[in-house]
């Protein structure tokens, strides 16, 4: 039966691929013509297209050239203009409204690269039994968990360093865990790199990691961004405690189908009527790599059918719900509801929002995005092309990950190599 679902949708997602390209991204093309291969623009492969017999492929497209091109691709709308595309968008939006360069997106002073810095903040999934050990011995570090204890009613430290890991993984303790030990591994940086706290000229973080940039920015105060953290990690909980629901990481390849499978996967999930459904792309990781999340079901449907959409590998993650979904909609409002209730400053640093990739503005805006986060995708493949897009030749500036693993270190390494080889992890 499985195997019906696949073909019968890929019937229809053929038709409904050649309507829309040719309405959208190739409106110059004659349909009285002769097939060459090309990829979509989510970088997954597709049927052929169509061009003229005897014309070159050069010569239906502008002059723009390959930086104008990449530039006028790399925006972030998220909406569709047609209802006819079926699959999951890739980083890169079909259609751009701006001509405009992604460092246009990000702070670049008028310095040398080199003396300056961007710091990371990870999300969940890095804890471990015995993180924030060696960081106990900086000042304000012992404090730190103090406080955030008292405001969480359980012993924080206690639980970082002899866990047991069943309670550590738990989102309403990892994520407090891994806040407070991602600042404490900048309390780390203060007395060993101050200078490079004072040269940061930018800050991202990784879904949780988020709200760790824009304390660290001085949006909002340590004892209020605990709050917050609880409040979010509280509502997720109940949130993915509501349907059978989880995050598979996928590898895949230029012929694969990864949009295509969370559809028809969605639909097998909506067939059976179930209550809430969702399955779609949760994490824009690194290239041929992303995180997608939705039902139990309809993950087990991708799995069972793997061969059909041509993926790689697929690998289940240890997390109990499919965070950045509409799974997590139950958990939007107790966010807006807590934002109300704290103070919240404009950034001091420039911070990357999770969900378009660009710089917070105001305390306005981070009121109004980041509850959204937690149900829209983490584009962060999109966020470090943002931060480190350099013209050849340019040096990049001093990297940092701060907080437990080197995780966002290793993902920065498959999109840009060469950042990467300034970056550090300052780890606990």
């Amino acid at each position: 039966m499985l195997r019906q679902w696949v073909q019968r949708f890929s019937l229809q997602s053929r038709a409904h691929a050649d309507h829309y390209l040719f309405r959208t991204v190739c409106p110059k093309f004659s349909t009285s013509s002769i097939p060459f291969r090309r990829k979509d623009i989510t970088g997954e492969s597709t049927e052929d297209s169509l061009i003229s017999e005897g014309e070159s492929i050069e010569k239906n497209f502008t002059h723009e050239t390959p930086k104008e091109l990449l530039d006028n691709a790399a925006q972030y709308d998220n909406t569709v203009d047609t209802p006819d595309d079926m699959w999951t968008k890739g980083p890169y939006p079909h259609q751009s409204k701006y001509s405009q360069s992604q460092a246009k997106h990000s702070k670049r002073p008028d310095i040398d690269p080199r003396e300056t810095s961007i710091i990371l903040f990870p999300g969940q999934g890095t804890q471990y039994v015995g993180m924030a050990k060696d960081l106990l011995q900086y000042p304000s570090v012992e404090e730190m968990f103090q406080a955030a204890s008292t405001i969480l009613g359980y012993d924080l430290l206690k639980m970082c360093l002899h866990g047991p890991l069943e309670s550590l993984t738990k989102t309403v303790h990892q994520q407090p865990a891994i806040f407070v030990t991602s600042l404490a591994a900048v309390e780390k940086m203060r007395e060993e790199r101050p200078s490079s706290l004072e040269n940061c000229v930018g800050v991202a973080g990784f879904s949780l990691g988020e709200i760790t940039a824009l304390t660290f920015a001085g949006v909002f105060s340590f004892e209020d961004a605990i709050q917050l953290v609880k409040v979010r990690a509280e509502a997720m909980q109940l949130a993915s405690e509501l349907v059978p629901s989880g995050m598979m990481t996928v590898m895949y390849g230029p012929d694969s189908r990864l949009g295509f499978a969370c559809s028809v996967a969605k639909e097998f999930c909506q067939h059976k009527e179930l209550p809430l459904v969702d399955c779609r792309i949760a994490n824009y990781l690194y290239p041929h790599c992303k995180v997608i999340a939705g039902n139990d079901e309809a993950l087990s449907f991708i799995e069972s059918n793997k061969s059909d959409f041509r993926l790689r590998r697929l690998k289940r993650l240890p997390v109990s719900g499919a965070f950045h979904t509409d799974l997590m909609r139950p958990a939007v409002a107790p966010l807006q509801e807590i934002l109300k209730k704290i103070k919240v400053e404009k950034p001091l640093v420039p911070v990357h929002s999770n969900i378009d990739g660009k710089i917070y503005k105001n305390a306005a805006e981070v009121k109004k995005k980041l509850p959204k986060q937690v149900c829209s995708p983490v584009k962060w493949e999109q966020t470090m092309h943002i931060i480190y897009e350099r013209s050849q030749g340019v040096p990049f500036p001093k990297t940092y990950e701060c907080g437990p693993g080197n995780s966002l270190k290793n993902i920065l390494k498959m999109i840009n190599a060469k950042a990467c080889d300034s970056c550090t992890s300052i780890g606990s």
